[in-house]
């Protein structure tokens, strides 16, 4: 048996979207003939939401070493508030620590605190041990350089530049490259040719069939958030005003709806949940303004706090119908969509017509997944969507088998190791 060292800085009980890859296959990982350990931060160091929940999903054989980190309330007076810089030397002290006795045939970088991949090169170059790493997001990006200051995220020139700088440190030595865009394994590949040649694989994140059983007898735990009064399409996940695009065709139909048709728009409302990362309590809407320029205030509802990802199934479950809103970035593909997907709910999708997410979907069969740019008589479409719903004449959605399969959990765990048994041998 094969032994892989994943470097996964949140794991559960932290809900964070980067360890949801690892989280969902550490249960396979071992009958595709790989023992994987875990090296992640103490969640007592991280101030993101928690749920426990989350540890009822991993496996109690999976060996999961924590590590300690700087106080946030120290390292933040310097400008360095992310887990990966209070972490790095406790990751580098503590893996030098475990692969001095142990031996180890891999180690696989998942997680988008890209700063500790650069310890890669330095296990590589000590230990002679090969590394992967999972692109879930691009780390040096030009998509934010053309932008208006208040659309760049905090702190972009600083970190705009200091990624540029680490990026190659990490990339240069990769021995095998995961992402969940082909997009973003071609412009690593582009800039670094010295790795052209070394194994890749495209795999996105997978459909996480055992949660939706952990929701499901934890569901009483949970305070409802939708009105049963009315007809409620949901959204749970970021916002941002990369998402207009993809979120005014909705709220153009609405806004029609409403004016042409006010008793029957007034069944409706829509919700939108998660949409900031900032602390409880600090989080700020983005998606309320947009809906207030439309006059609809009073028809979309917008929780800027996060909730807990069972409750956030639960949630989703509750829905008569659910919205996945994408970028305006090519590149994106929504981790999201295979909760919606398995929800069984009506989906109405909308995405950059290049998002490899609406490939996903079409796989699936979807029937209202629609680019904001190339879809002709989308706001009809989203129309019909909306007054189906309202009107109870939205059916189920009935999903490619095969599709559903190709997206399990166990399959990407089994891609996962392929790509593992072509470098860590």
């Amino acid at each position: 048996m094969k032994r892989v060292l994943i470097i996964s800085p949140y794991f559960p009980p932290v809900n964070t979207a980067d360890m949801q890859r690892v989280r969902m296959s550490l249960p396979y990982y071992k009958e595709f003939g790989w023992d994987a350990e875990v090296m992640a931060v103490d969640p007592k160091y991280t101030d993101l939401p928690q749920d426990e929940l989350l540890i009822e999903s991993v496996p109690a054989e999976i060996k999961v070493h924590y590590i300690k980190a700087l106080s946030k309330k120290w390292t933040t007076k310097l400008g360095f508030g992310s887990i990966s810089y209070r972490s790095y030397r406790a990751y580098r002290q503590k893996v030098n620590l475990l692969l001095e006795n142990e031996k180890f045939d891999l180690i696989y970088f998942s997680t988008t605190q890209f700063q500790i991949c650069t310890l890669g090169a330095y296990w590589k170059k000590r230990f002679k041990i090969p590394y992967v790493i999972d692109m879930q997001d691009p780390w040096h990006s030009e998509y934010y350089r053309d932008k208006p200051r208040q659309q760049q995220p905090p702190k972009y020139w600083f970190s705009y530049r200091l990624n540029k700088f680490l990026e190659p440190i990490a990339m240069k030595q990769a021995d095998g490259l995961v992402s969940v865009s082909a997009e973003y394994i071609k412009d690593i590949k582009a800039r670094y040719p010295q790795i052209k040649h070394i194994p890749e694989a495209t795999i996105t994140f997978a459909a996480p069939e055992l949660d939706f059983e952990i929701a499901a007898r934890s569901q009483d735990k949970f305070e409802p958030l939708l009105d049963g009064g009315f007809k409620n399409i949901v959204y749970i996940g970021r916002g941002g005003m990369d998402m207009y695009k993809a979120i005014v065709p909705v709220f153009e139909a609405l806004k029609k709806g409403v004016c042409d048709e006010p008793e029957l728009f007034g069944k409706l409302r829509f919700y939108f949940i998660g949409t900031s990362y900032a602390p409880k309590g600090q989080a700020m809407p983005t998606i309320l303004p947009l809906a207030r320029q439309y006059g609809l205030g009073n028809k979309i509802i917008e929780i800027p706090d996060r909730i807990g990802y069972y409750h956030a199934l639960v949630t989703l479950q509750q829905a008569d119908a659910l919205f996945i809103p994408g970028s305006d970035d090519p590149q994106y593909t929504a981790s999201k969509i295979f909760p919606y997907l398995l929800t069984g709910k009506p989906l109405l999708a909308i995405f950059n017509a290049g998002s490899p997410a609406l490939d996903i979907l079409n796989e699936y069969g979807a029937d209202h997944a629609y680019s904001y740019d190339k879809t002709p008589g989308i706001h009809e479409k989203v129309t019909d969507f909306i007054e189906k719903t309202i009107n109870n004449k939205i059916g189920e959605p009935v999903y490619n088998k095969d599709t559903v399969e190709k997206y399990s959990a166990r399959i990407m765990a089994k891609r996962q190791c392929d790509l593992f048994n072509l470098i860590g041998c």
